[in-house]
């Protein structure tokens, strides 16, 4: 069975058992930080609007807790892995291949489960003239060697760099190597494999934060940078619809009866729209019109309680809370106050939050501009929201 051919897709290797890691779960079905590291590796990678897909190997065994993990998440496909990490990556690589292929794939290990921004947008900007790109760090402690318990020569570390994932290939390449890979020893990544065909790996910065969950005290350090503390984020949304008759009025998730409705290519909920907004302003992730484009026919009609969802789920994806929404409606009719209350519970129903964490004001422009002409309803919202300081 084929498929149209995807521009770039991730593959989420994580069909490990994780025995250095210690405990009687896999590394990455573990809990850190109230959630999977499966989850928090696959969260990382859904966020990266450079991906189309996410192809997720797990064990023969760990389907089934895969898929409890990764619940109501976007994933492509799950795939059976191999005996080790190589065969694990070849079988994902195969299934992406049977379904049409891809320009390029990003291979990366589930145990890592912080991937901040920017990771990915200079590993595809790299790819732009290689075959493979993989991040990396220098190293900053003096080296080595171990000759029996006792210090033994110095090794230059200038030219020396940590190798992190995920690591960014095209497609036919790495999927080629995988399929000549004939030495008789274990490549401990990738970006060998690719090497030996003869083809440059351009190298990208890291970030320290990028770690690999390998010992136990790697779980501590991982609870202990989500713990760290939160910022406070606070995005701002404005948004105007022009009233006509024979359209419908919705606001703020409320169907409201009145003579002129809210034109527009979804349902036109101004007040809904705002707070879409200003959810991910304060994510600096785009804007509505990036996210639902106008000229997209699949949000013809739509209703706006579907991006109010998307932004709130791309806020959770992130590890952040929407402390609050604030939103000012602004026209001259209708009267918003009988309906104040229940555009309160409808956001905050949509939102997944509690009615004392939204406000609903309205307010005229005493019959000033467009809005006072009643052409129009204008809306804007200001939303608080905690992240991570950790990205």
């Amino acid at each position: 069975m084929t498929t149209e051919r995807l521009d770039r897709v991730a593959l989420l290797v994580a069909a490990g058992q994780g025995s250095r890691a210690g405990g009687n779960v896999p590394k990455q079905f573990r809990i850190v930080a109230g959630k999977a590291v499966l989850a928090h590796a696959f969260d990382a990678l859904a966020m990266c609007d450079e991906i189309d897909a996410i192809f997720v190997v797990v064990g023969p065994e760990q389907e089934e807790e895969a898929r409890r993990l990764l619940i109501h998440r976007p994933v492509a496909a799950f795939i059976a892995g191999g005996a080790d990490r190589r065969g694990s990556v070849r079988a994902g690589l195969e299934h992406i291949a049977q379904i049409g292929g891809a320009g390029e794939v990003l291979i990366h290990d589930a145990a890592r489960p912080f991937l901040p921004p920017g990771i990915v947008a200079r590993l595809v900007e790299a790819l732009k003239g290689a075959a493979g790109a993989v991040p990396v760090l220098p190293i900053a402690d003096t080296l080595v060697t171990d000759d029996g318990g006792v210090a033994g020569a110095t090794v230059d570390r200038s030219c020396l760099r940590r190798v992190q994932t995920p690591q960014g290939f095209r497609f036919e390449a790495i999927w080629s190597a995988h399929q000549l890979w004939d030495s008789p020893h274990e490549a401990t990544d990738d970006a060998q494999m690719l090497q030996v065909r003869g083809h440059d790996v351009k190298l990208v910065r890291g970030d320290e934060r990028l770690f690999k969950l390998t010992y136990p005290d790697d779980f501590q350090k991982a609870e202990t940078l989500f713990a760290s503390g939160r910022r406070m984020c606070v995005g701002m949304g404005y948004d105007v619809h022009r009233l006509m008759v024979g359209e419908e009025l919705w606001l703020g998730g409320v169907a409201i009866p009145h003579a002129f409705g809210l034109a527009g290519h979804s349902d036109a909920d101004v007040a809904l729209h705002a707070i879409v907004d200003a959810i991910l302003g304060a994510l600096a992730d785009g804007d509505i019109g990036s996210h639902f484009p106008p000229s997209d026919p699949r949000w013809k009609g739509a209703s706006s309680d579907r991006f109010l969802a998307h932004a709130c789920e791309r806020a959770a994806a992130r590890g952040g809370v929407i402390e609050h929404v604030d939103l000012t409606l602004i026209c001259e009719a209708p009267k918003i106050g009988p309906y104040r209350e229940a555009m309160r519970y409808r956001i905050a129903e949509i939102a997944g939050i509690a009615v004392e964490r939204v406000s609903v004001k309205a307010t005229t422009t005493e019959r000033l501009g467009f809005a006072g002409r009643r052409e129009g309803i204008a809306a804007q919202a200001v939303a608080t929201l905690s992240l991570p300081a950790l990205f």
